[in-house]
């Protein structure tokens, strides 16, 4: 029997694109059309999965004309193909606009279009589409699952993690590993170590690396750094291998517990014993470690030694260092790095207009934010949020644009009457402003995160925690205002900014102080 040359082609192209062949599946169909054939259902969506991962936007571009030629938009698993590529390109107005065109969608539509937009993290986006999904009346699988429950973490949207939680369940999803991983990380990433804890242990004789360092970095971020290495004891006692980011969420672990000694043993048992060679993660985690306890020179003398090429984040963790410490000469060196590797990059700028605030060296912060302008630098602006009843209410510094914004700055004016009267007074070093004392004082109680506490406590019920998450690190000031606010409110707050988690209860923080 003769196969017709077009099957064959089709049969060519799926194998390539299966096995990775990306190159030699485009290849084979320009060779398929220049000898006459014409591409069809069979051939377009293994040709537009090897487009995108070959990240060639221009080829998706032309494989959608074709589409559109051969009269196959409205066919299911062409159109499907072609959200998943656009998604995977991160393209997601090009992506939406084809699934809005689609007269029929299957679960396949939905989960190309989510894991899209999860995997690139728009993650309010992404929930979107799982709430439109679900309303919809399809049944979602465990990809799906999987996905929203990633872009709940991102979004540290809890209440919406535990419904997609019990989705999972009722659907009997649980039981596959990719689920349970990604439950794990989300209760770990929105602060929850006991629900975390729950899903990990029920996942006994089901767990693999991801599983295991899922737990360790929330153990770390929440400021229980022991425990992550005792996770990871026994993640080695059960023969279960450690890959390159559970030397991550290791190092992070032994940075932010100032587990110095540790740290250093676990970086070198890396290559020595598990044939992992460190990268720039690595090194930024140690140049953490080492800066936290003030070795500066340790970890410069690490970085000259290094034979891995390091990037941008390595160098900014020098300078957190160089700002914690005061050490203006090498922070000066460390934002020099980081500007010759991502010259847009706004962080130096800030941490150097910091330290020299701190030392009150005004000119020097006029100096940085005069170049800041001149080079078009734009800073992150500070926000904080937190969730009431599904709701987020966001907050910016100085922020009174909230519908209840008379009573949020009563009750901050509230908040820092009864703390004073405990004996706080405000560390002036960190407002960053060259005025008064009075109005450095008055810019730092208006700080995002001390008003998203002061709606928190207006508005989360007695006995419930205050979570609230900011965008940046917290203030040293705010961090420590924030503790004398639970105690003097006998409230936990759990503040999760760019760093770590904040467990804040009678006066106290899971980060000892050290973040």
């Amino acid at each position: 029997m003769v196969v017709p040359a077009g099957v064959a082609y089709n049969a060519a192209i799926s194998r390539c694109s299966r096995a990775g062949l990306h190159p030699r599946a485009l290849g084979l169909l320009h060779e398929m059309r220049a000898r006459g054939h014409h591409a069809d259902e069979y051939t377009l969506p293994p040709v537009l999965n090897s487009a995108a991962l070959l990240r060639v936007p221009s080829s998706s571009d032309a494989l959608h004309s074709l589409v559109l030629r051969a009269g196959l938009a409205a066919h299911l698993h062409v159109a499907n193909a072609l959200v998943d590529a656009y998604a995977k390109l991160s393209r997601h107005g090009a992506a939406r606009a084809v699934f809005d065109e689609m007269p029929h969608r299957d679960v396949v539509t939905w989960t190309s279009l989510l894991t899209g937009l999860a995997r690139s993290r728009s993650h309010e986006p992404a929930l979107r589409v799982y709430r439109d999904m679900v309303a919809s009346g399809v049944r979602p699988d465990e990809f799906v699952v999987a996905a929203a429950l990633s872009s709940c973490a991102g979004a540290t949207a809890l209440e919406l993690g535990r419904s997609v939680h019990a989705t999972a369940v009722r659907l009997a999803l649980y039981p596959f590993l990719s689920v349970g991983n990604s439950l794990v990380s989300m209760y770990a990433k929105t602060g929850s170590l006991g629900e975390a804890w729950k899903v990990f242990d029920a996942m006994r004789i089901r767990r693999d690396p991801i599983t295991w360092t899922a737990l360790i970095v929330g153990y770390a971020q929440n400021g229980r750094g022991k425990e992550s290495l005792e996770v990871y004891a026994e993640m080695v006692r059960s023969g279960c291998r450690p890959d390159y980011v559970t030397f991550i969420g290791l190092l992070f672990a032994c940075s932010h517990a100032g587990l110095v000694d540790a740290g250093q043993a676990h970086f070198h048992s890396m290559q020595a014993e598990h044939g992992i060679a460190p990268g720039p993660d690595h090194y930024a985690c140690m140049v953490d470690l080492l800066g936290r306890a003030g070795r500066l020179v340790e970890a410069m003398d690490l970085l000259n030694r290094s034979t891995t090429r390091l990037d941008a984040t390595v160098w900014k963790a020098l300078l957190g260092a160089c700002r914690t410490h005061q050490n203006a000469e090498l922070a000066e060196y460390a934002a020099q790095m980081v500007w010759r590797l991502d010259p847009a990059d706004a962080v130096p700028y800030v941490m150097l207009s910091n330290l020299y605030s701190r030392a009150r060296r005004w000119a020097d912060v006029a100096r940085i934010r005069s170049l800041m302008k001149a080079r078009g630098i734009t800073k992150e602006p500070g926000c904080s949020w937190v969730g009431v009843n599904g709701v987020t209410h966001m907050f910016y510094v100085e922020d009174r644009g909230h519908p209840r914004s008379a009573e949020i700055y009563l009750k901050v004016e509230e908040m820092m009457d009864r703390i004073r009267a405990e004996g706080y007074a405000a560390d002036i070093d960190w407002a960053l402003q060259d005025e008064g004392p009075d109005g450095r004082e008055k810019s730092l109680a208006y700080h995002s995160e001390r008003l998203a506490v002061a709606f928190g406590l207006l508005a989360v019920p007695a006995g419930a925690p205050i979570r609230v998450f900011k965008n940046l690190r917290v203030c040293g000031d705010c961090h420590a205002a924030i503790k004398m606010i639970a105690r003097a409110y006998g409230r936990e707050i759990i503040l999760r900014d760019a760093n770590c988690f904040h467990h804040m209860k009678d006066g106290l923080c899971s980060c000892g102080d050290y973040w």
